[in-house]
């Protein structure tokens, strides 16, 4: 039977061979029906009822994804995407009963990976993870020295991590579909690239056709300076293009 956990006091348990999905929902037959679907294909997962508690876990414990549901009892759903964003790029699958693309426009500005709109069929939620998981274990824009870090304007991205730290040394954590593209972007710097191309590199987002501007405006807002308020430049009718130099090592 599903329990509703609360943060464990001591050292987290050893991390299974499966994956470990962590879910916030405050609806005990949902979270009963996700982890029983979710079983039969070698995930495990741990439930919790409050964003805080799932929080203190966080950052305890390293999990491979997230679901989380907007309507939680202690903290506003996008609310808890931005500071899981804040320490962790673990993919953040939304589950909610909210269906206006308003609300799947902001979740996705905030960090979310993918949106799933209740109700729905628990199997596309296992499919949309494993989705959500390739992109993070398989997907790269270009083969790439795995220690390479690109240098530019003062900032600093690893693509293994996902981190991005900033000119001022904050470390900012970036989606997956936001690692993927921002990659895509510094290996071809001054070069127009399609919204094709940045999609297949970035993960294509069926639950919004614009999921590549969105992500492109998330990632305006995170290298936005004054010396370069265009950093990410729109060519109209073609694509975009990272508009400084980049230093690969």
């Amino acid at each position: 039977m599903t329990r509703l956990e609360s943060p464990p006091a001591a050292p987290p348990p050893a991390k299974s061979a499966g994956t470990l999905t962590f879910i916030v929902d405050d609806e005990p037959d949902i979270c009963a029906l996700l982890v029983d679907t979710m079983t039969p294909f070698g995930m495990d997962a741990r439930v919790f009822s409050k964003a805080g508690d799932m929080l203190a876990a966080l950052s305890l414990e390293s999990p491979d994804a997230c679901i989380i549901d907007l309507g939680l009892p202690d903290m506003e759903g996008m609310h808890l995407i931005n500071e899981i964003r804040k320490q962790s790029s673990v993919p953040i699958i939304v589950l909610s009963a909210r269906s206006h693309a308003s609300d799947r426009v902001m979740g996705l500005e905030l960090g979310a990976d993918d949106y799933v709109v209740k109700p729905f069929d628990p199997r596309e939620v296992v499919a949309r993870i494993r989705t959500v998981l390739r992109r993070t274990t398989d997907r790269s824009p270009i083969p790439s020295n795995a220690a390479e870090k690109a240098h530019f304007e003062e900032w600093v991205f690893c693509p293994q991590s996902h981190g991005l730290t900033s000119p001022k040394g904050e470390e900012l954590f970036l989606s997956t579909g936001e690692a993927h593209l921002l990659e895509a972007l510094l290996r071809a710097p001054k070069r127009v690239l399609t919204r094709d191309y940045l999609l297949e590199h970035g993960g294509r987002d069926d639950s919004l056709d614009r999921s590549i501007d969105v992500r492109i405006s998330r990632l305006r807002k995170k290298l936005s300076r004054p010396n370069h308020p265009d950093i990410i430049r729109t060519v109209y009718g073609a694509g975009y293009m990272f508009t400084v130099g980049v230093d690969w090592r």
